[in-house]
């Protein structure tokens, strides 16, 4: 292969997916990691090559070359396991930069990390905004969101910020040893969300309130384990402070303001109608 500068794994995923664009349109030399190349999609002038970060050996010839790496610590939905296997070969490879999408649970990615010598930047949002799509069937099938609610408000962030927090600690130095918190520029409430949906669609979505009793017996219809169902209440009951609080290191790192929810529905108000 020739020479790349940077590579991302998790590249189809959903700040992926974002920090490949926004490498390419600045004119950076970008690697693309994914399982099924010939699924990507992912713009032109971008090197996709097949790997699996549960899979360290298949990272060795997406490596060579490249000075930026960025990491997501899973993979599929399981943690990864092998973290100091993939800093190891990023060691080898002589990354200059390294960022993490990160979660606000330890990883073995960020222990390797914090045990190497390699520069590296971990990001943490709070919330995607992204999330929001799982809204998104019971809105359009009849403008009615049924869930367990008491109110907490999140500042939730812009996949596309925190895909730019990245490309800037990739592409710049000052990064490294920083932990991000990132977060949009508001913290709203699930009503106040579904009152955003509505501007954009045209159409009123109404919260409807179940009690937890009624959430958690919904959610084992749906045969999810007990462990996710106690995460997702625990969430609501006793939601960490973080999460509700505006954190301005988006438009510290980047120089503009971060995204807001307004926007990213104008982006993504298809999926609602």
């Amino acid at each position: 292969m020739g020479f790349v500068t940077i590579l991302v794994t998790g590249a189809t995923g959903t700040v992926g997916r974002e920090l490949v664009g926004q490498l390419a349109r600045s004119g950076e030399r970008v690697r693309a990691l994914t399982r099924d190349p010939a699924g990507a999609n992912l713009p032109a002038g971008v090197e996709v090559v097949r790997g699996d970060l549960t899979d360290a050996a298949s990272l060795v010839p997406a490596l060579a070359g490249v000075t930026g790496l960025h990491l997501i610590t899973f993979g599929g939905d399981e943690p990864l396991g092998n973290g100091a296997e993939i800093v190891a070969l990023a060691t080898a490879a002589r990354v200059r930069r390294v960022s993490v999408l990160s979660g606000w649970d330890p990883s073995s990615v960020e222990a390797a990390l914090a045990a190497g010598d390699l520069p590296w930047t971990l990001l943490r949002p709070v919330e995607f905004m992204a999330n929001a799509l799982d809204l998104a069937e019971s809105i359009r099938a009849d403008g009615v969101v049924r869930t367990f609610d008491l109110g907490r408000p999140s500042a939730m962030v812009h996949e596309a910020d925190i895909a730019a927090v990245a490309a800037v600690a990739l592409t710049q130095d000052g990064h490294g040893g920083m932990t991000y918190a990132l977060t949009g520029p508001q913290a709203l409430t699930l009503e106040q969300k579904l009152a955003t949906i509505g501007a954009a669609v045209g159409r009123e979505v109404r919260f409807v309130p179940l009690t937890e009793e009624e959430f958690r017996r919904r959610l084992r219809d749906s045969y999810l384990p007990e462990e996710y169902i106690e995460f997702a209440v625990e969430l609501e009951k006793n939601p960490p402070g973080v999460g509700m609080v505006v954190d301005p290191t988006v438009e510290k790192v980047t120089g503009r303001p971060a995204r807001t929810f307004a926007q990213w529905v104008s982006e993504h108000a298809d999926a609602f109608r």
